[in-house]
């Protein structure tokens, strides 16, 4: 080993969300922290990338203004927010069907229910849920029996078929899974939180929240390009170098921490891949989510729509998300159903960018705790998604905790 560093009071492993949310609350608490990140770059899953003049995020990403830890740590107008219309257009084999916030477009709920596309059973259930979402605390979404989202839904007196074609293509995007077998807890939450906020995108693309949460950090605090490979007993190796700490906070994706952390139970995650098509004129000129009752895609939306400056050259930009790793076939298969939804012409799109995320969400199954503990040893500390919910909210709570926790135990063992 060349060299060592001089000692710290915590080294954190990661500069995702929850290890900026750690290690600046750490460093508020007057410890010696230092930040080692791998990639040249902040942000871990939340990236932003620059392709051929256009602004591409690693994976379909929205920004959730309702969420306590974005609230709390963000300066929400230096990002230059514009946000997605209140809802989602939803593709069947009868057309489009808009489904709105019904206490923020009721004209909406008016026009379903008028035009024979929804049973009254299902719009006064969904009426019911959402103000329910709306106004019950969090502490009350916690404290219930958890089951998969399907039963819930059922629960809630929602016919299987407005399950079918309404939850299901939406609820595919946004847990990553299409059987609805997350859990309902985490549901629940996710419907508050859509409700209570706005659905946004920054103006430099969603790499732009770690940017600054890491621009907030005391300067000398983060080291990027520094892989981790390995902890001992003073601290963590990097390439040739040790850095000394008695306390380790490993806030990386789960794969990477169980790696690092033998013995901590494996946590499964979700792959969904983003195809991005450059077009010659807006197929959809509405910031809105569309989504597809047959679910041959997630979700599918006009970037453009949103944030303008997403392109460089005045051409739309079409984000499309598939689960999992598609190939030339089912790619192709892809552009067909776009073909529909969108009633455009496809065969003319240009394909400017294809990005896979491994492990972009974990698996949420019931029963499901929404928070644990980021305690794994003495002076080892696990935090990220994959220990609470596979949110923004749920990486900033969990890097939050890690920090409470690390500070009660220093103090418990009379470190100054």
């Amino acid at each position: 080993m060349a060299k060592t560093q001089d000692g710290h009071d915590v080294v954190i492993i990661g500069a995702g969300a929850a290890g900026l949310a750690c290690a600046s609350d750490l460093a508020k608490a007057g410890l010696r922290v230092r930040l080692v990140e791998a990639e040249e770059t902040v942000g871990g899953r939340i990236r932003t990338d620059r392709v051929a003049g256009f602004t591409t995020d690693r994976g379909f990403q929205v920004f959730n203004t309702s969420y306590p830890q974005v609230r709390r740590r963000l300066d929400l107008p230096a990002l230059f927010l514009r946000a997605f219309t209140p809802g989602v257009l939803i593709h069947t084999d009868r057309g489009r069907i808009r489904l709105a916030d019904p206490s923020r477009r009721p004209r909406d709920g008016v026009t379903l229910l008028t035009g024979g596309q929804v049973r009254p059973r299902d719009l006064l259930a969904f009426g019911v849920l959402s103000a329910r979402a709306a106004l019950e605390p969090a502490s009350r979404v916690r404290a219930r029996p958890d089951v998969t989202t399907r039963a819930a839904l059922a629960d809630a007196g929602f016919s299987e078929d407005f399950v079918e074609t309404f939850f299901r293509p939406f609820l595919s995007g946004v847990f990553l899974e299409d059987s609805l077998e997350t859990s309902a807890r985490f549901f629940h939450l996710v419907w508050r939180s859509m409700l209570r906020g706005t659905l946004c995108l920054p103006r430099d693309g969603i790499g732009a929240v770690p940017e600054q949460l890491a621009g907030a950090l005391p300067s000398g605090l983060l080291r990027t390009s520094s892989p981790v490979t390995e902890l001992t007993q003073t601290g963590v190796v990097l390439a040739g170098e040790e850095v000394r700490a008695r306390t380790v906070v490993v806030a990386t994706g789960a794969g990477a921490a169980a790696r690092l952390l033998p013995g901590l139970a494996p946590s499964a995650g979700r792959t969904v891949t983003t195809l991005y098509h450059a077009v010659g004129s807006s197929p959809l000129p509405e910031p809105t989510l569309l989504v597809d009752a047959r679910r041959r895609f997630l979700n599918t939306c006009v970037l453009t729509e949103v944030q303008p400056g997403y392109s460089g050259d005045g051409r739309a930009l079409v984000s499309t998300s598939v689960l999992g790793t598609p190939g030339p076939v089912e790619e192709a298969a892809v552009l067909t159903a776009l073909a529909e939804a969108y009633g455009a012409d496809t065969k003319t799109w240009e394909p400017v960018h294809r990005v896979t995320v491994r492990g972009a969400l974990p698996a949420m199954p019931p029963p499901m705790p929404l928070t644990r503990t980021t305690r794994f040893a003495p002076g080892r500390y696990v935090c990220g998604d994959h220990r609470a919910t596979g949110s923004l909210q749920g990486a900033l709570a969990s890097g939050a905790r890690a920090a409470r926790e690390v500070i009660a135990d220093l103090k418990a063992t009379g470190t100054p």
